[in-house]
């Protein structure tokens, strides 16, 4: 568990960039229905950021909520005699896949993103309620909607959560992986091209892909007690 929480973590870290081309214009939109005075002062700015940002990673949460309670069930009724085994490869083999998506060599995740889209139509309708947003509560409110955006990064850590097969380290994994998208999500100016740039650098992103593969890969061939 503690592999896979790390997992999800530096997913969410190193995957940041390409939550910022996903969320990045919703926040974009956020800051600019506020004043002059509110966006030209980042301490202003923050508890609307702070509020999207629990919005959003909330909905990650209760994601990984009902994933994991899924995941517990749907193993009760495979015909093996070792359900935790088929498991363990699901979230192992989307570990893999995950790790090929950030290092850049197989963006085979955006299938799972075109296949969200027709549910995200129905879903975009309530975020646009809470825009122009002119406080915190309506920030809140815009997160939770826009956490439930078709995502094949936040699709493959569901994976994760689905395998754990209990709704707590389901809920467990998505808050490591949304606590690893928040640095750049706050982050402004300056310090986010920074770190833009740096996350964006192939090699980086090979790297960390491929950390992220050879977790699955121990997840896949490490004995099951371990």
């Amino acid at each position: 568990m503690t592999l896979t929480l790390l997992s999800a973590f530096i997913a969410g870290l190193v995957g940041s960039t390409h939550c910022v081309g996903m969320c990045g214009g919703i926040v974009g939109i956020l800051t600019m229905s506020l004043s002059n005075n509110v966006r030209q002062s980042y301490l202003r700015l923050i508890p609307y950021l702070l509020g999207y940002n629990l919005g959003r990673i909330t909905s990650y949460v209760v994601a990984g909520i009902l994933v994991g309670f899924l995941g517990g069930q749907f193993t009760q009724w495979l015909p093996f005699s070792n359900p935790s085994t088929v498991a363990k490869w699901i979230s192992g083999l989307f570990m893999i896949a995950l790790g090929l998506y950030i290092g850049a060599w197989w963006q085979i995740l955006t299938i799972l993103e075109r296949a969200g889209t027709s549910i995200w139509n129905k879903i975009k309708p309530f975020g646009e309620k809470f825009l122009p947003v002119q406080n915190p509560l309506q920030a809140l409110g815009l997160g939770l909607v826009w956490g439930w955006l078709p995502c094949g990064l936040v699709y493959a850590v569901l994976s994760f959560a689905f395998a754990s097969k209990n709704a707590w380290d389901g809920g467990l994994l998505m808050l490591a992986f949304g606590l690893g998208t928040l640095p750049m999500l706050l982050t402004i100016g300056a310090a986010a091209q920074w770190i833009t740039k740096l996350s964006q650098n192939i090699i980086v992103r090979r790297i960390a892909g491929m950390i992220i593969i050879s977790f699955g890969l121990m997840m896949l061939f490490m004995p099951h007690h371990h």
